[in-house]
């Protein structure tokens, strides 16, 4: 692909108020006006440059936002509170009741609760469906469909969507293709793929520290300002507003993210390799024996790589938790949930970040009780970290 993201952020230039490197910080929760007349134009959005109130948006939160538009490929960005918080407007504000969404049936547990348990209170129902085949994405799709909603790489079976074929899809039906692209930052350019809105939970990867949660919905300028409107916007009303303070830290990170995005495949691969030769059932995109391994080749930005996500199946969920508790006891990562962190994490997610979703649907979409998620750190020497993962596996009769 000639489209470089990183390259994008690389080429923005932010001057803080003194000159310095860095954005200066604004630090306010609300804004002066020198004339009543700037102020009523402001709330009504007719008055480019001037701001109002740090819920409706800040300096801070627009540079944020503009460097990931520029990853993103898309017009602009509204930078949230949380991962959720971006979700959730996005869903609320393309569908109402009586509406219908398309779902990937492996996705982040929060979003799956969201969809299964709560929009249907507002009259919105959804239809869970294998997003790796489009001829079942089809079938799902009714006269009040507005929505098809999927992650680039799913959460927690690592299953890879078909952007370019939903987006196919999404433009025949008329639909809005919007797309999670928090496992795949950089590898994968949803926006240059087709998709309409793509969300990142920014506490993850971009972030890479796990000291700050965030979100980022990426768009079109149309989109962005209805979600921003003060009388029926839903980042406005329902107020998943990030601080100042947070997306001044998340943008200094952010410029580090193609460097990381890197090792964390590097490394990802090396041990979805190892473990797979060991004889572990693994699931990484980066290896032949993944489903689809081809389209992701075919979609990727090849400088970052297959990501640093994987997962191995145990057998159970006593030997996974035993693994587990012995890694951290040798300081090869944390029992954690979430990802993108320096150092690797691990959890089994049906009995954490999945858990939301009931045991029988776990079972049919192939979630078992002995997976183990990694998000693979940043190590220097992968090998040694090989050879002590495999110490313990051994200790545990695990292979």
């Amino acid at each position: 692909m000639a489209f470089k993201p990183a390259n994008n952020i690389q080429d923005l230039q932010y001057f803080g108020e003194f000159g310095g490197v860095n954005p200066s910080i604004s630090d306010s929760s609300t804004y002066t006006f020198l004339s009543a007349k700037t102020m009523f134009d402001t709330f009504e959005g007719n008055a480019d440059g001037c701001y109002l109130y740090s819920r409706h948006s800040t300096p801070s939160n627009l540079y944020l936002g503009e460097a990931l538009a520029a990853m993103e490929g898309t017009e602009t960005a509204n930078v949230t509170a949380s991962g959720m918080g971006a979700i959730t407007p996005v869903l609320m504000q393309l569908c109402g009741a009586g509406e219908h969404i398309v779902s990937s049936r492996t996705i982040y547990g929060g979003t799956y609760a969201f969809l299964k348990n709560f929009t249907p209170r507002f009259g919105i129902d959804t239809s869970f469906v294998d997003i790796t085949k489009l001829e079942l994405v089809e079938a799902a799709i009714t006269p009040k469909t507005k929505v098809l909603y999927c992650e680039s790489v799913s959460n927690p079976l690592l299953e890879v969507a078909d952007i370019a074929g939903l987006a196919k899809l999404a433009k025949k039906h008329h639909l809005k293709l919007v797309v999670d692209n928090t496992f795949s930052p950089l590898s994968i350019s949803p926006a240059e793929l087709g998709a309409d809105v793509v969300i990142h939970s920014l506490t993850k990867f971009i972030n890479g520290s796990s000291d700050t949660v965030g979100g980022v919905i990426c768009g079109t300028q149309e989109f962005i300002n209805d979600l921003r409107n003060v009388n029926d916007g839903a980042c406005m009303l329902l107020g998943s507003t990030m601080d100042s303070l947070r997306a001044a830290s998340i943008l200094k990170n952010l410029r580090t993210l193609h460097i990381r995005m890197q090792q964390h495949s590097k490394n990802g691969q090396f041990l979805a390799e190892k473990f797979e030769a060991l004889g572990l059932k693994t699931v990484y995109p980066g290896l032949a024996s993944h489903p689809s391994h081809d389209l992701f080749k075919s979609m990727m930005n090849k400088q970052y790589g297959f990501g640093g996500m994987l997962t191995i199946d145990v057998g159970s969920i006593e030997k996974a938790n035993a693994l587990m508790e012995l890694m951290q006891e040798k300081n090869l990562g944390y029992l954690a949930v979430s990802l993108g962190f320096y150092k690797t994490l691990f959890s089994a997610p049906g009995s954490s970040t999945s858990s939301e979703i009931p045991e029988d649907e776990q079972k049919e979409m192939g979630l078992s009780d002995g997976l183990i998620r990694f998000s693979i750190g940043l190590d220097a020497d992968i090998e040694r970290t090989y050879q002590m993962m495999k110490a313990c596996m051994e200790e545990l009769h695990v292979i």
